[in-house]
């Protein structure tokens, strides 16, 4: 009991002894800043730094009256290049290839209804890509070999801070390592990407059947994500996928 008294004494005598040193900081605070205010009342007003940097106006001078600043090129600016068709940055078939024209893909675009059948969850799928702002989407395919079909898209979305892609591509890439025919490791870097992976696997097919190989490689630049399929009834070299995989990404 008195035990207890002593501690409780001693809390009460901390907490005093805080206080007016918290209290004796506050008053020091306020007499220097009413000080440092006379002090700088007396000075004459010092001119305010320029709020733009040098070098970043478009254009750099003034243009006369009338006249309006000249459109940034594609080179320049890679709205421009996406904001046009994007069908024009998809890769062409590669020589030899035949083109093939699956029911998802109408004059090279594929509507949010046909992408979400992509998926095992249409339902889901569809309502996510809608909740993702999404934008539009183009597509091509072909075939090459005996059996191997290519299929790439590039998916854009409505997002201003390229969010939407990037959170598109990491759902993807977390699904494209799941299910009994994911590889057995978390995929391949593709060179340059930054994000970008590309995946080696085997495709279940019914006893009897010859076996498949698939490859996907997903990416996202910007706005827009890339999303490629392989399919082969013989298997699917690294070289194949990086290359179609780092080709298409130069284009973005």
């Amino acid at each position: 009991m008195g035990e207890t008294a002593n501690v409780g004494s001693k809390n009460r005598r901390r907490g005093r002894t805080a206080l007016l040193i918290g209290t004796a900081a506050v008053l020091g605070l306020v007499a220097g800043t009413a000080t440092g205010y006379a002090i700088q009342a007396d000075r004459a007003p010092a001119p305010l730094p320029v709020l733009g940097q040098p070098g970043l106006a478009y254009p750099a001078k003034p243009l006369p009256a009338g006249r309006a600043a000249k459109p940034l090129s594609a080179a320049e600016d890679s709205r421009v290049r996406t904001d046009g068709d994007l069908r024009k940055l998809l890769l062409g078939k590669p020589a030899g290839a035949k083109l093939i024209f699956p029911d998802w893909i109408q004059q090279g675009w594929t509507t949010i209804d046909r992408r979400a059948l992509d998926f095992d969850d249409e339902k889901a799928a569809f309502e996510d890509l809608v909740g993702e702002d999404f934008r539009r989407a183009a597509a091509i395919s072909w075939a090459e070999g005996k059996a191997g079909e290519t299929h790439v898209s590039l998916v854009q979305y409505r997002d201003q801070a390229d969010l939407r892609a990037a959170e598109q591509a990491e759902t993807q890439r977390y699904w494209a390592v799941q299910g009994e025919n994911g590889p057995d490791d978390e995929g391949v870097a593709i060179k340059g990407s930054g994000n970008g992976r590309y995946y080696l696997y085997d495709v279940a097919q019914d006893p009897g059947q010859p076996p498949l190989y698939g490859a996907r490689a997903i990416a996202h630049r910007g706005d827009i994500l890339m999303d490629i399929f392989i399919y082969d009834s013989e298997p699917i070299s690294e070289k194949r996928v990086r290359t179609l995989a780092e080709r298409q990404l130069e284009r973005l």
